[in-house]
């Protein structure tokens, strides 16, 4: 079987560099061979989560990188902050179903872990089901793309 290759932006602050750093020692997955492009932070010193998540968008948006995972201690606020770009679906996950569901119905190209809530090993589970995943199109795509005309 052919792996797609995947380039995917992966950041964290300090809650969640842990968790970063056991991801990235994954590269090989069922379906996906994955080129992590950290974008920090580089230590677990307290560090703000904006300046991360702002970093894996400018990755996904330059097309340097497919997508990103973003952790933080709760993940809303990195979710947060990558949902305020146009085409980016961020989605905080807390377990394979929801990693796999947030892929296939709301096309999420950012995934968002809560460190403080989820182990490692339940992020590296999560991953992969959002990488096996595969966007549902029909009404799931008609969805997104009424968030898409929405103009504030």
């Amino acid at each position: 079987m052919n792996k797609k290759k995947r380039s995917i932006a992966i950041g964290a602050d300090h809650r969640g560099y842990s968790m970063k750093e056991f991801l990235k020692k994954h590269k090989e997955f069922d379906t996906t061979t994955v080129e992590w492009q950290d974008v920090g932070a580089v230590d677990d010193q307290r560090s703000d989560y904006p300046k991360y998540a702002i970093r894996a968008v400018a990755a996904m948006r330059e097309k340097a990188a497919d997508s990103a995972v973003l952790i933080c201690g709760s993940g809303i606020g990195m979710a947060i902050t990558a949902n305020r770009y146009p085409g980016i679906y961020a989605g905080v996950v807390w377990n394979a179903d929801i990693a796999a569901i947030a892929k296939e119905h709301d096309h999420v190209n950012v995934l968002v872990f809560p460190s403080d809530y989820v182990s490692n090993e339940d992020a590296l589970r999560m991953l992969q089901a959002w990488l096996v995943a595969q966007k549902k199109d029909g009404r799931y795509e008609k969805r997104l793309e009424m968030i898409e005309e929405i103009v504030i």
